[in-house]
């Protein structure tokens, strides 16, 4: 049977207009709703807010590309109890976000918080009690060293799955020619992992963009609004002031940086290929 591109269209007719019916009914609603976009210029709360979203992004964007990598690189090798191994390390991913913000909670706890006592028991600390969450700089950096336990597995996993297209025969004969693991890795793995590396960091960087539940239950975006994200200012707004309107144009200008920052890293991705 000949194959007709306009039946191939008609057959995904029905799908399509469904995801238009749930997808851009709503996207339209909040054009419709959306509202006081002159506020933007003149809220105090919203260049603060985005300068600590970008700043959470990046910040475990990169630390979890770092570790990740060196994850994926030590699991993608034989050894004895490798299955299990992996299956270990993924444990950090399953977990709900929510429960986990809930351990993180406790453990950075000023009063009875694990980490506080090893760090006193190693000498590092002078008191066991530390108060990890009510200090704005802390308590930025316990959110990100949250969310990057939580998520290196799953970079770990992408560049994994980047690691298996990577022909043995060019290790070989990088071998042969003399070049040893280090310099297989940056002249052989590195740049066969670029268009995965990419694709992971893009994957992240949307996500962690978006980060809503595991500040919400770990900080609240406290102290201060030090840790106050994008997601959380809007659910604020919403929510807690209910300001609909304006809320609705923070949820626009959220939805525009998004995809500025995917068409950028998207470029950035390409740019070594184009030369």
């Amino acid at each position: 049977m000949k194959d007709t591109p306009g039946v191939n269209w008609l057959y995904a007719l029905p799908a399509l207009a469904l995801m238009a019916l749930v997808n851009l009914l709503p996207i339209g609603e909040t054009f419709r709703l959306a509202g006081e976009f002159g506020r933007l210029t003149t809220d105090v709360r919203v260049w603060p807010v985005l300068r600590t979203t970008l700043a959470f992004t990046v910040a475990t964007v990169s630390l979890e590309l770092l570790l990740g990598l060196a994850v994926a690189l030590v699991l993608w090798r034989p050894f004895p109890g490798r299955g299990g191994v992996r299956a270990c390390v993924l444990i950090p991913w399953a977990l709900p976000t929510a429960v986990m913000a809930m351990a993180w909670r406790w453990i950075y706890n000023a009063d009875y918080g694990v980490l506080g006592d090893i760090l006193y028991r190693l000498g590092l600390s002078a008191s066991p009690q530390i108060p990890w969450l009510a200090d704005p700089t802390s308590a930025f950096w316990a959110c990100v060293l949250a969310d990057v336990w939580k998520t290196t597995p799953f970079m770990a996993i992408l560049l994994m799955s980047g690691l298996a297209s990577v022909p043995a025969e060019l290790h070989e004969a990088a071998a042969i020619d003399g070049a040893g693991p280090v310099r297989r890795f940056f002249l052989v793995t590195l740049p066969l992992l670029k268009p995965t590396i990419a694709v992971a960091v893009i994957f992240r960087s949307i996500h962690a963009f978006g980060i809503f539940d595991l500040i919400y239950v770990l900080t609240g975006g406290g102290p201060g609004g030090r840790t106050q994200t994008m997601a959380l200012y809007v659910y604020d707004t919403v929510f807690r002031y209910q300001e609909l309107a304006y809320g609705c144009a923070l949820t626009l200008v959220m939805t525009a940086c998004l995809v500025l920052l995917a068409a950028l890293l998207l470029l950035v991705g390409r740019a070594p290929e184009s030369r």
